[in-house]
């Protein structure tokens, strides 16, 4: 029997309380954020490559990294 070994990638991931300030899409090297409607950042987690400068440069801290299956 063979053993499928999981990858996973982490990716950043915006939780309640955005206030759209651009730290985060500013920080960013690879352009994986966006400001939806002027009222919060969003991340396309294919763009996204965990690099944490996001995480880093939220000011009130609501940036998280999520880990993903890589299929």
């Amino acid at each position: 029997m063979e053993t499928v070994k999981k990858k996973f990638r982490s990716h950043a991931f915006v939780t309640q309380g955005c206030v759209a300030c651009g730290n985060c899409l500013n920080a960013c090297p690879f352009g994986a954020i966006t400001i939806d409607h002027g009222i919060r950042a969003k991340v396309d987690p294919d763009r996204c490559k965990g690099c944490r400068k996001c995480v880093q440069a939220c000011p009130a801290s609501i940036i998280v990294m999520e880990k993903r299956e890589v299929v």
